[in-house]
């Protein structure tokens, strides 16, 4: 493993662009939120100011109202669409005028990676001075999500678009496109040139992606008219999960710095508030797992997959709905002959094992759900959660998704989409020195 975790690291090396990093080379050519974050928890192993530039890069591209873009455009390439000319992020009063950026976000990792890239220092007191020097911002990020994202002030926010929950094409929003039917866009896509097309979403899926960006285009990306006119609009476990984490870590990192009772106080009144929200609304009882919330259409979207389990990262369920969650996970995913944890439940009908967010294994949402069973006292499952990872990327390398099902890796060809993809690289490196 000791090699595997070098390849890692130069993984992590090449993929390094000065001041960030991109996923993998052309398919994905940007600094991506939840990417960067996750990237950093690598690079605090074996480079910490490589770690710290990369959060610094990220959050200098914060809009003034507190909002951090799930795509900030550094350089010009025409290697991925849609690119900065499509989403016209400046149509918004607060953008950034410095970067050119989507008007999306992503899962807001940032206050629990600032929180593990302590955990990692071998140098605590700089550490906790560069994190001083900035997590005012991350505060205002989370701001921004409760006072912009939650238009019945339930302690719940919202994601208006498929691209921000992280989990791109999950056959969850198959429930949404049947409610839509948007115009039959003329584009070029680039991500199919890079990698195989039975891997990534339908012209008719982007589609619909396409369609839910333009209205926000048309109303400046305002958020108050996202909220009433998106046909996109969903109250997501993964999302509320990272960040109720991240409140309880700035929570954690406040009080070391000191001097912050204010913000402290209110962290904890949102943490509180969003606690209770997400087991009263997003736990399903009869399922015994967390489920999204279709806001637009005021339904329950009743699927289970891996974001399903996540509030174990941030310690949200009771002790009764933790074992709960796990026997699910365990029933449904934890087939001998597969590996942990299909991204979608492979015993739907709508289960693709090779399709993006429809069934593969992601090496992210394994690394979230391990750290859940071993805080919630799951042991033994933690334990095969992790190895199940790291032979995963033994067997193939360090690619963007996995095939969950052990006979298709017997050849070493079961890693779709992205090669050399940098968390991919740096969550491993995180697992193998945890």
């Amino acid at each position: 493993m000791k090699d595997l975790q070098q390849n890692a690291i130069a993984v992590l090396n090449k993929n390094w662009k000065d001041k960030f990093s991109i996923p993998c080379d052309k398919l994905y050519p940007f600094q991506w939120f939840w990417d960067s974050g996750l990237i950093a928890i690598g690079f605090a192993h074996f480079d910490m100011p490589k770690a710290e530039k990369e959060i610094e890069t990220l959050l200098d591209a914060q809009w003034s109202n507190g909002f951090i873009p799930h795509i900030i455009f550094h350089t010009d390439t025409d290697t991925y669409f849609p690119g900065p000319d499509f989403h016209r992020s400046n149509l918004h009063p607060d953008s950034s005028k410095k970067f050119k950026s989507t008007g999306m976000t992503q899962p807001p990792v940032t206050g629990f990676v600032l929180q593990d890239l302590y955990r990692i220092s071998k140098d605590k007191k700089a550490t906790l001075g560069f994190i001083e020097s900035l997590i005012d911002k991350v505060y205002k990020n989370h701001e921004y999500f409760y006072t912009q994202r939650d238009p019945q002030n339930e302690g719940l926010v919202y994601i208006y678009h498929n691209w921000e929950s992280g989990t791109d094409n999950s056959p969850i929003w198959d429930d949404i496109w049947d409610t839509m039917n948007p115009p039959d866009y003329t584009f070029e896509r680039r991500d199919t040139t890079h990698v195989d097309a039975s891997e990534r979403p339908s012209k008719r899926e982007y589609d619909h992606y396409l369609h839910i960006i333009e209205i926000a285009k048309q109303n400046n990306y305002n958020d108050e008219k996202i909220a009433e006119l998106s046909p996109f609009l969903v109250q997501d476990p993964l999302f509320n999960t990272v960040l109720l984490k991240s409140n309880q870590s700035l929570i954690d990192l406040y009080g070391m710095i000191g001097n912050n009772e204010d913000k402290i106080e209110q962290l904890k009144k949102w943490q509180e508030k969003g606690t209770a929200a997400v087991n009263s609304k997003l736990y399903d009882a009869e399922l015994g797992v967390y489920i999204h919330y279709d806001l637009r259409n005021e339904k329950p979207l009743r699927h289970i997959s891996s974001s399903s389990f996540t509030p174990l990262f941030a310690n949200l369920p009771s002790e009764t709905q933790a074992k709960k969650m796990v026997d699910v996970m365990m029933e449904k995913f934890g087939n001998p002959d597969q590996y942990l944890c299909a991204s979608f439940d492979p015993t739907s009908d709508r289960f693709n094992p090779k399709k993006y967010w429809r069934g593969p294994v992601w090496i992210n949402l394994n690394w979230f759900l391990y750290y859940g069973l071993q805080q919630n006292g799951f042991k033994d499952i933690a334990k095969r959660m992790k190895q199940d990872t790291l032979e995963i990327i033994k067997k193939n390398g360090f690619y963007e998704y996995f095939d969950p099902r052990k006979e298709e890796h017997k050849n070493g060809k079961a890693g779709y989409g992205g090669y050399n993809f940098s968390w991919s690289a740096a969550l491993f490196i995180d697992l193998l020195n945890e």
